[in-house]
């Protein structure tokens, strides 16, 4: 089994979720008392976060270089980086380090080929919604995407940030984001993609008719292939 590098922090609180489900799914395949080979290096959000506030990603970006370093420096035999805002500087990172980088977006298309949808609404972040460094590995992969309008992106940020980065989950911000994700429904979504690690843990599958890939989880099902492609 190989050795995963999370690289988290971004919120801790999605980067639990990524070791809760990594380690389920390993033992899920393997069984008895299996679980995942992995290190984490966590960063300080804070200081990311200010990074991200005042534009100097290339900063930021050399700071998680320097932690996926310190990840391969102890054995890690890949990377995955715990968010999906911070792929905005996967390329400085990639550039630090010997080992591969598992792209986020990648592992979503995948999903959304094997769900064979062909238009989807994307919720995240607002730099994940409002550029092109997310949105253009998804419709390079022939996907129509769509994000809301202005007003809904600054509450969606707001939710993420103020709250689910917290640990808080309120129902009235449950309510808002349903009502949201009807609204790209109405507007031609065949699915919504939870561009952001913790939108997870405010919605699900359960909570819609529409098709919803949470990214957490299947960049965290990526990871296990990943390990275990030369387990058996």
């Amino acid at each position: 089994m190989q050795m995963i590098g999370l690289l988290g922090g971004m919120s801790w609180e999605s980067s639990a979720l990524y070791y809760q489900l990594i380690n389920e799914e390993v033992n899920r395949r393997l069984g008895r008392l299996h679980s995942a080979r992995c290190l984490m290096y966590s960063v300080d959000f804070e200081e990311i976060e200010q990074m991200q506030a005042t534009g100097s990603w290339e900063e930021a970006g050399e700071r998680l270089g320097e932690a996926a370093a310190a990840l391969e420096r102890g054995g890690a035999d890949f990377i995955v980086l715990c968010t999906n805002t911070m792929h905005k500087v996967i390329g400085t990172i990639e550039g630090c380090v010997n080992i591969p980088v598992l792209p986020i977006a990648e592992a979503a298309v995948r999903e959304i080929r094997r769900q064979k949808l062909s238009r989807a609404g994307l919720l995240g972040t607002k730099y994940t919604m409002e550029e092109t460094f997310y949105t253009d590995g998804l419709r390079s992969g022939g996907l129509e995407v769509t994000v809301p309008d202005p007003e809904p992106r600054a509450e969606i940020n707001r939710i993420i940030f103020e709250e689910l980065c917290h640990g808080t989950v309120r129902p009235e911000s449950k309510s808002y984001m349903l009502r949201v994700m009807e609204q790209l429904k109405q507007a031609g979504a065949e699915g919504i993609i939870l561009g952001c690690t913790e939108l997870g843990m405010l919605v699900t599958s359960e909570d819609t008719e529409l098709s919803v890939i949470d990214t957490t989880r299947v960049h965290a099902l990526e990871a296990v292939n990943e390990a275990l492609k030369s387990y058996y």
